[in-house]
């Protein structure tokens, strides 16, 4: 909620939505300091282009239609010179769900790039293999045991409403246990703490695995029911009988050398504390929570099979889509689909999915400055949107080599509110506005429920309100601040002007046929026929769907949301259809290929999980047909900071990254005055006996070395 002053047009203050089913209005401190962001007088207010050589820090400032005729002169150029891989969009955060999907793909382009393989990919692959879908949404608030791993009360994926939930699940009786090497303040909430050596993670989970299975801990008929064991046993154990009880024999034997002493030697956490942890999830049974996104996923040499080891628990005890349980995240997000949705992109980009990494889960974005140095292509146009890979990344001198080449990248536009590292090698930096300055819809994964959010320019709204008709946000906003729906729709105009290219009807208004898309356009199509239920629910309040979505600002789409892979196929789906004897698939014929519509469960088709077998895949046949066969099933690999790895004669030890703040690195300057507060100092963390061993006190500094550089800070 924004506050508005009438007579100067300040935001005075911002604070939680009610409404808003993920918060409940409970916003952490970054919603309300999103107000010292729009008041700061390091802003970039106007659109801005390049004078003399890249990184000299000479400027002009252009207009918006010299902007656009520029860019979009550069793209159609590229476009109809049949190049559309040379034209790329890099992003940081994505401001709205599926938006920009809809612009590159109407311009028929591959050219998605994204922070992600250095983020939260690792942890993404790892849950992709079980369930096709890469993220976890845990039930927290009706859970009875909770694992998470890292620091989620303060630093966790979405993590102020997962927060909420976390410490209602504790008040309603949950018991918590954390594993992170840090004390965090997770840690110091929990029932468990278990502070394992960096990437001896797994070994502690299938231990707690192997508890379950010898003590009889996992669900048995669910096991039968939505694992693909009978993929496994033909391929690795067809000698068994092909049973699921053969099934539990052969995993007791394959998880026999994770026993908990093994565990304890590895990770550090003692063997009883893993044992009563076991035991305490299989007690909790279908009302178990768990989950990881980075931390040791992210940080660590095989961090993805941590992923694939903490869900094997989930699997175990059948706390998969239940109350209380871990669904997939697909379940609880709702994304809208836009007016006019052109098709998938028929070209592909070898500078963002290589071939040489088959399996990459997200682009192999911090590769690029590197295949491009290698002459594997080049970029024509090349948008950075709120990312500032020359600082985020370790390798900035090879991203700021490839920035100051104007062969290997032709044109860059940064979209982003302020300066940054990045911005400065632009040719053009394009004022983008903040949370309050936008529309978007954003959904997320907050708990059992399916609700989509709409964000809007508020000073717009306001004016709007107070009879003043604002035709582009950027006149309502600071300066000539705009909005990025509103920048991609008139770029893509210009980039195909008189519709030649079939990108124009995307961005044509579905009211006003030939004239050009507006932001109320784009919603008001959206929410008129895209959101079940909301049209509905507006006219019971006299109101249109968009004006709805102005006055509430969200719509909870559906409730209680759990058992997904149990819906029924609808039938006049299954006319035709065919079920194979041994995978119980139910396909069809189509346009001359095959689509799998669900799978034979007791006698029904359901649609199941969106993976080949459409089961939850203990045995990745993915991982075994691209060449990986010892890594088809939840196992182990030692990672970079293996104690085998480090000469600890030589002091070797350990170094782990603290607490991440990418969006102080990427959107906010130092005048962030309440956020930067929240960063702290992050000294450097030190084991007692290490530093005894070391002769160091808490306040003194270190000069850290690394294999890549140093640091100094001090101590704690």
């Amino acid at each position: 909620l924004a506050y508005v002053d009438q007579e100067t047009l300040k935001v005075r203050k911002l604070e939680g939505n009610p409404a808003e089913p993920g918060s409940r209005g409970r916003n952490c401190a970054k919603g309300p300091a999103t107000v010292t962001q729009l008041d700061d007088v390091e802003r970039i207010l106007y659109p801005l282009k390049r004078v003399g050589k890249r990184g000299e820090g000479r400027w002009e400032r252009v207009s918006w239609d010299a902007v656009l005729d520029e860019i979009g002169g550069k793209i159609r150029a590229t476009l109809l010179a049949k190049r559309p891989q040379e034209v790329m969009y890099h992003v940081g955060r994505p401001g709205e769900d599926g938006f920009m999907e809809k612009v590159l793909q109407s311009w028929g382009i591959d050219g998605h790039n994204s922070h992600t393989n250095v983020c939260s990919a690792a942890a993404r692959a790892g849950y992709a293999f079980w369930m096709g879908i890469d993220r976890p949404s845990p039930d927290y608030a009706n859970a009875k045991f909770i694992l998470l791993i890292s620091s989620h009360l303060e630093t966790g994926h979405y993590f102020n409403p997962h927060a909420q939930r976390i410490i209602e699940g504790k008040m309603a009786g949950a018991k918590i246990a954390v594993m992170d090497p840090r004390l965090s303040n997770t840690a110091s909430m929990a029932n468990y703490w278990l502070p394992t050596w960096p990437g001896s993670e797994v070994p502690a989970l299938l231990a707690m695995a192997k508890v379950i299975l010898d003590e009889g801990g996992y669900d048995l008929e669910f096991m039968r029911t939505w694992v693909n064991w009978e993929t496994y046993l033909r391929h690795e154990r067809p000698e068994l009988p092909q049973t699921v009880e053969s099934f539990i024999d052969a995993l007791r034997e394959l998880y026999a050398p994770y026993t908990p002493e093994f565990a304890a030697a590895e990770s550090g956490v003692p063997a009883a504390t893993i044992v009563e942890v076991a035991r305490e999830i299989a007690k909790a049974g279908h009302a178990f929570s768990a989950h990881n996104w980075r931390a040791a996923a992210a940080g660590n040499l095989h961090g993805w099979l941590v992923a694939r080891a903490l869900y094997f628990l989930n699997v175990l005890t059948g706390s998969v889509g239940t109350t209380g349980g871990t669904s997939p995240n697909a379940w609880d997000k709702f994304t809208p689909i836009p007016w006019s949705k052109p098709g998938p992109q028929a070209v592909w980009s070898e500078l963002l999915w290589p071939r040489e990494y088959p399996l990459a889960h997200h682009e192999m974005s911090f590769l690029l400055p590197h295949f491009l140095k290698e002459g594997r292509g080049k970029v024509a146009a090349y948008f950075t949107r709120v990312y500032n890979p020359l600082w985020t990344n370790p390798d900035g001198f090879s991203w700021l080599a490839m920035l100051r080449d104007e062969a290997q990248i032709e044109l860059h536009a940064a979209l982003t509110p302020t300066w940054n590292e990045t911005a400065w090698f632009a040719d053009y930096v394009l004022p983008m506005g903040h949370g309050p300055e936008r529309h978007d819809n954003q959904s997320q994964e907050t708990h059992a429920s399916r609700w989509v959010g709409f964000r809007q320019p508020v000073v717009r709204v306001a004016l709007e309100r107070m009879g003043r008709p604002v035709t582009r946000t950027w006149e309502a906003n600071p300066g000539e601040v705009w909005e990025e729906n509103e920048f991609f729709i008139e770029l893509s105009w210009r980039i195909d002007p008189d519709g030649s290219l079939g990108i124009r009807k995307h961005f044509e208004s579905p009211y006003r046929p030939g004239e050009m898309l507006t932001v109320d356009d784009h919603y008001r199509w959206m929410f008129e026929n895209s959101v079940p239920g909301l049209p509905e629910r507006a006219a019971e309040e006299g109101l249109a769907p968009l004006a709805y979505m102005r006055k509430y600002g969200v719509f909870e789409v559906e409730t209680a949301v759990y058992n997904k892979h149990e819906t029924l196929v609808a039938v006049d789906k299954l006319a035709g259809a065919r079920v194979d004897p041994q995978s119980r698939l139910v396909t069809r014929g189509l346009n001359g290929s095959t689509e799998t519509l669900g799978v034979e469960v007791n006698g029904a088709v359901v649609n199941g999980f969106p993976t080949p077998s459409r089961k939850l895949e203990f045995y990745s046949e993915t991982l075994a047909a691209w060449g990986w066969p010892e890594l088809a099933v939840p196992t182990w690999l030692k990672s970079h900071v293996h104690t085998d790895n480090l000469d600890r004669a030589a002091g070797e030890m350990a170094l782990l990254p603290n607490f991440r703040l990418p969006t102080l690195i990427h959107t906010r300057s130092g005048n962030a005055k309440w956020l930067n507060e929240i960063s702290h100092s992050n000294p450097a963390w030190l084991h007692p006996e290490d530093a005894r061993r070391l002769g160091v006190a808490t306040g003194d500094l270190l000069r850290v070395e690394t294999r890549i550089g140093h640091f100094v800070t001090k101590a704690w």
